[in-house]
């Protein structure tokens, strides 16, 4: 699987999202500290955390006991980039049916 397709299958779950979301908001925050402001129990803040780690969106270091997450940009830009691509090609190709359509 891509690096784009890792990105949009972890961003397909809408709790992942909302974890995302969270972290960009915060900017850094433990699993304990993303559960108080989810509405789900910390495993499975836990579990979404990892899932989001594999397709390298958050990165993790150690604060003391506690590990701390961080939201990586540089593969939302990777996703953004395959995105525009697919959509300059799409658009390319709907010029290129407008053209023959105006014939």
């Amino acid at each position: 699987m891509s690096d784009a397709g890792r990105v949009f299958d972890a961003l397909g779950d809408p709790t992942r999202r909302r974890v995302i979301a969270e972290l960009a908001s915060l900017g850094a925050a433990s699993s304990t500290e993303l559960a108080r402001t989810l509405p789900i129990t910390r495993q499975a803040v836990c579990k979404h955390l990892d899932a989001l780690a594999e397709a390298g969106l958050v990165c993790a270091e150690r604060n003391g006991r506690a590990v701390v997450y961080r939201v990586t940009p540089e593969r939302f830009g990777d996703a953004m980039t395959w995105m525009s691509d697919v959509g300059a090609q799409w658009d390319a190709r709907l010029a290129k049916l407008r053209r023959r359509a105006a014939r």
